[in-house]
């Protein structure tokens, strides 16, 4: 279901602009849009969207810049639009916490495919219950900082739980080595060695995997980072 879902589409052509409100309004998406960086922050100060149609190309602070800004407030999902077609700005994008990613020119049904799809995936996809984050299998308890695989209680450090935690509290999103570090150990690589991440997450999937080696929970996204998979 589209009505109701508000979208901002962040695009300095008027031409691209007024297609992306023409077809996002016609299944019935409920459409605000800015033309800049500043019109984008000033559109976000006025409430989330569900999400985010950004222009890699816009003047002055550019699309990946604004996407820095758009992280660091929040966790709205975002679509990079670019006629940017190489792998390496696509790499550049989901690093930098976007959720897909769409090259132009690009068919209507295409980009509407992807918007349903992002929407999809960051719907709730688990329960919360008491402070409870409960998938089949699987139940990460906030309050008591208890997990549970099956009717087992796994015995897990303070950190594994946080970075379990952390990743479990927005499934399918995308986070780098550099950005877990931020959020769960409060530090950078300046400071840390990323490979902490990786060697946590080694230690989780043998805690809560039946199959390390296939884990069916933290997912590695080759290049980029992990995600939690519901």
């Amino acid at each position: 279901m589209t009505e109701g879902r508000r979208i901002l589409v962040v695009e300095d052509d008027p031409d691209v602009r007024h297609l992306l409100l023409r077809l996002l309004e016609r299944e019935a998406y409920e459409v605000v849009e800015a033309t800049d960086a500043l019109s984008a922050m000033e559109q976000l100060g006025r409430g989330d969207p569900d999400l985010v149609l950004l222009d890699v190309g816009l003047p002055g602070v550019d699309g990946m810049e604004l996407l820095g800004r758009i992280r660091g407030r929040g966790d709205v999902p975002v679509i990079m639009l670019t006629g940017r077609a190489g792998e390496d700005d696509r790499i550049a994008g989901l690093r930098g916490g976007a959720d897909d990613y769409v090259s132009k020119p690009f068919s209507a049904g295409e980009l509407l495919a992807r918007v349903e799809s992002v929407l999809r995936r960051r719907a709730p996809a688990r329960s919360v219950v008491d402070g409870q984050l409960a998938f089949e299998g699987l139940v990460i308890d906030a309050s008591a900082r208890e997990v549970r695989v099956g009717d087992e209680l796994v015995a897990v450090t303070a950190k594994e739980f946080d970075l379990l935690a952390f990743l479990a509290s927005t499934p399918r999103q995308v986070f780098t080595r550099e950005q877990l570090l931020r959020h769960v150990w409060d530090s950078s690589v300046e400071w840390q060695d990323d490979a902490t991440v990786t060697e946590h997450v080694r230690r989780v999937r043998r805690k809560i995997e039946v199959d390390p080696d296939q884990p069916r929970w933290l997912v590695t996204v080759r290049g980029v980072g992990y995600r939690f998979e519901p």
